[in-house]
């Protein structure tokens, strides 16, 4: 009999001691027995307090090859899994979620303000708008408002686009650079904690 199993890289268990199969991976059976299989034990939260664990791929094949020693086991997902226990639910607090919300927001305006703002002084992009204002129209002035005007416009449109989002939609199904920007901090650091939990595991058996 082959059973397939695809490891989760990280799931989040509250409340209960007793992880499964079934939390921690995809389970396919040819036989059709996967809830049977999916409810086998394959880890159980030592600690009743919030903390990180590691669930091996090794575990997982044990605890089917016990109850089920003739089945041939084949992995397609991932080697390790990362288990973040919490012993009850955390209540979200809405008045500290706004305050985090809006400092990041004022925070990232500003960042951006200042950021455009030196852009702009270093490349003396005012002295550069006048030149060629003089070159098209023959005529010197401090403030070509028929540049300024476009390109300010056009810098707005630009960064809607850039970061395709405007009033709370999304411009198209793609992902926006923040979203892939925190995909990207989520796995690096969900495999930093896997590898740092590794090694205790290993400096618990030398």
């Amino acid at each position: 009999m082959d059973i397939f199993i695809k490891p989760k890289k990280k799931i989040s268990v509250i409340g209960k001691k007793a992880v499964l199969l079934k939390d921690a991976a995809d389970i396919y059976c040819q036989d059709g027995k996967n809830l049977d299989i999916g409810n086998t034990i394959v880890f159980n939260i030592p600690e009743d307090k919030k903390r990180s664990y590691i669930i091996s791929s090794i575990d997982i094949i044990r605890a089917i090859g016990d109850k089920l020693p003739n089945a041939t086991i084949n992995n397609i997902g991932e080697m390790d899994t990362l288990v973040e226990y919490a012993p009850k639910a955390k209540k979200p607090n809405t008045v500290w979620n706004w305050i985090k919300t809006a400092f990041v927001t004022v925070t990232l305006f500003g960042g951006s303000m200042v950021a455009i703002m030196s852009f702009h002084s270093d490349a003396q992009i005012t002295d550069v708008f006048s030149t060629m204002y003089h070159l098209v129209f023959g005529v010197w002035t401090d403030i070509p408002y028929v540049i300024f005007i476009p390109y300010s416009i056009g810098l707005a449109v630009g960064i809607i686009v850039f970061y395709n989002h405007f009033m709370g939609r999304k411009l198209s199904d793609d992902p926006t650079p923040i979203e892939v920007q925190m995909s990207t901090y989520e796995k690096e650091t969900t495999d930093s904690v896997i590898d740092n939990l590794n090694k205790e595991k290993q400096n618990e058996f030398t």
